[in-house]
């Protein structure tokens, strides 16, 4: 078994880690909270932004949204992660909620939980080691990280690792 990536930094772990569960403040597009552990034997697409990065706008939130029309039949799930890390007084819920309805995000996105310490980097991007948005995380059926990736990843590839991962029994 090998780890599939495009680049060995990409990747946070050979040994396939757990997927820490997920701090949500707040969901958008879910009549209830998600958790990891509600969508095991699902592969989990988990896209972290910030809706005025520029990379997740240009690429990442389309690339998202791609990934939830293609799959929509599969046991996919796309989960988008409002996770904010500056600009905190223009990034509210409110400005989010608009964001969503204009960009046409029709999957569930959470609002990443503030850290305990009232640190600034949110709970979720600190208990997975993000550095910065956008950042895509590929969970397998059995709760593992397969891809973790900083910045722009190429859709074919992310497509491929889905691909494989729902023929991984």
């Amino acid at each position: 078994m090998f780890v599939f990536a495009l680049d060995p930094d990409q990747v946070i772990d050979q040994a396939y880690p757990p997927a820490p569960p997920l701090s949500v403040s707040q969901w958008f597009n879910a009549p209830q909270p998600l958790s990891l552990e509600a969508l095991r034997g699902r592969v989990v697409v988990l896209h972290a932004f910030q809706m005025l990065c520029p990379g997740c706008v240009a690429h990442g939130i389309p690339q998202a949204k791609e990934i939830h029309r293609q799959f929509a039949r599969e046991d996919v799930a796309v989960i988008g992660l409002h996770t904010v890390f500056e600009h905190h007084d223009a990034m509210t819920p409110v400005s989010l909620a608009a964001f969503l309805h204009e960009y046409r995000v029709g999957f569930p996105v959470g609002v990443d939980a503030r850290a305990d310490d009232g640190g600034e980097l949110p709970a979720t991007m600190r208990a997975y080691g993000m550095r910065g948005t956008p950042t895509l995380v590929v969970i397998d059926r059995g709760g593992r990280i397969r891809l973790h990736a900083f910045g722009r990843v190429e859709d074919l590839a992310v497509g491929a690792l889905i691909g494989r991962l729902l023929v991984e029994r």
